[in-house]
């Protein structure tokens, strides 16, 4: 048997095809135009191996969004209105499994990094762990030993409000919303509270300011999911010196309130591990729909 695992982003698309035992078949990466550019290139890329000896069997797919994931939704797959041109209305996990005629399934690009995070890196032995991704812009999923988080849509954990520091009167960046966590401290932001050719570094003030917005938009998450670790990842999260400064904002933001020994924890914050987490995911995403073991890719 073989997967093909994919992630969609908002500047590329990279897919993966593995075997059973962990073998990479072939690895492919395409510019993220058009739906339908996209659909033609990983179908050409799913038929140019011989499987013969091993059959692809699934599809994962690691999603940006917003994007409909729930499995029983008549449209499952389906993009919803998005600012990448031509993308809205556009169903690629449909496309593929009418063309391929197989198993596909999706969820978000962060429920996977999660899930990938999790199961195989900094999360390993967490019975839940919410992966958050801090760069272009700030999104969450959270993985649990039952899947992964799911409603009537996904989670927008950058979008959720926070607190501003008193003088702080930098425009938000988020065209929706004057005081969201992405608007505040994703990488549009930091870039414009820095001065041409400034650095994280060399601007403590901007990154303890960032650092502070981050924590409030973590202890939202541990108030409403309760995970057993956070796990961070993008550009801005793994700035140097930005982790060290995140966790001491987060345990100033929590002010003693009882959150638990998981969250109160040395470790319970985080760098990712994986590089590709995403991608990761969706190989994930791909086994689950056929019987296999997570240890025959050890």
């Amino acid at each position: 048997m073989s997967w093909l695992a994919i992630e969609t982003g908002g500047t590329k698309i990279v897919a993966r095809i593995v075997a059973a035992g962990g073998m990479v078949m072939a690895s492919g990466r395409w510019p993220t135009t058009t739906p339908e550019a996209a659909l033609t290139g990983l179908v050409a890329f799913a038929r140019s191996l011989d499987v013969s000896d091993d059959p692809l069997v699934a599809v994962g797919i690691s999603a940006f969004g917003p994007i409909l994931i729930d499995a029983a939704h008549p449209e499952y797959g389906k993009m919803l209105a998005t600012a990448k041109p031509g993308w809205t209305g556009s169903n690629l996990r449909a496309e593929l499994a009418e063309t391929l005629n197989i198993l596909v399934a999706v969820d978000t690009d962060v429920n996977a990094a999660a899930t990938a995070e999790r199961e195989l890196a900094a999360g390993q032995g967490c019975t839940s762990v919410a992966y958050v991704t801090i760069g272009t812009g700030i999104g969450a999923g959270l993985a649990t030993a039952t899947g992964t988080l799911r409603g009537a849509l996904h989670p927008e954990i950058g979008h959720l409000r926070i607190v501003r520091r008193r003088g702080d009167i930098m425009p938000s960046t988020c065209p929706f919303h004057d005081d969201c966590a992405e608007g505040l401290a994703a990488g549009p932001a930091v870039a414009q509270r820095l001065g041409t050719g400034e650095t994280l570094i060399a601007r403590e003030d901007v990154r303890d300011l960032t650092a502070g917005y981050i924590a409030q938009l973590l202890v939202a998450i541990v108030l409403a999911w309760s995970p057993h670790r956070i796990v961070i990842g993008g550009g801005i999260g793994r700035a140097p010196s930005m982790l060290a400064a995140i966790r001491s904002a987060f345990a100033e933001a929590v002010r003693g309130y009882g959150i638990g020994p998981a969250a109160t924890a040395a470790d319970f914050i985080r760098p990712a591990m994986l590089e590709d987490a995403g991608l990761d995911g969706a190989l994930l995403i791909a086994r689950g729909l056929v019987p296999a073991r997570l240890k025959d890719f050890a």
